[in-house]
């Protein structure tokens, strides 16, 4: 009994050594994933009713979070954000909305369709745009007119810190090309 006891306790500490070493050399291998800080949805000149622009921005927050590129995801005004090296921050405005009808689109679905565009632009500490992209919402067939906002944050959840290193900003603002 003592053997089979004794055996166990050095198969436990060798595990333990093994899985220690093994994320020591995992953490040196891979490189820091950036944080990002979703600032809060613009509505510029569009008229956007107040229940979109709340649920733009907290489908953004959600969709970051569930996508997991990025090692934390803090919200417009935290304070762990401004402490954090490397923090990207995501700043939004409505460009385009038109809000359909979702009893039209259950009648005819064809018809009642709503969209939105929202430009976003990924920004760094020191304010230089790392990406700028027009991403759009829609719904068409199914669904409430909020529909279109989790589309829309499912859209840009998509964009990673590869995607970001790897971007260019164009110099003329209509260069810009979007998701859609």
């Amino acid at each position: 009994m003592k053997t089979s006891k004794s055996t166990a306790i050095l198969l436990l500490a060798w595990a333990s050594v093994v899985a220690s070493l093994h994320a020591q050399s995992n953490s040196a291998a891979a490189p820091q994933l950036p944080a990002i800080e979703v600032r809060m949805v613009k509505a510029g000149e569009i008229p956007l009713p107040a229940e979109f622009q709340v649920a733009l921005y907290e489908d953004l927050i959600q969709e970051f979070q569930k996508k997991g590129a990025f090692r934390q995801v803090y919200r417009d005004g935290e304070r762990n954000a401004a402490n954090t090296p490397g923090v990207v921050s995501l700043y939004t405005t409505v460009k385009n909305f038109k809000q359909g009808s979702e009893l039209e689109r259950d009648v005819t679905t064809v018809g009642g369709a709503t969209s939105i565009t929202v430009l976003c632009q990924f920004k760094a500490k020191d304010g230089t745009v790392l990406l700028e992209r027009n991403i759009q919402g829609k719904v068409r067939l199914i669904g409430d007119n909020l529909k279109a906002t989790d589309n829309f944050a499912k859209k840009a959840a998509e964009i990673t810190p590869e995607s970001l290193a790897a971007s260019t900003v164009p110099s003329d603002a209509s260069e810009v090309k979007g998701i859609m």
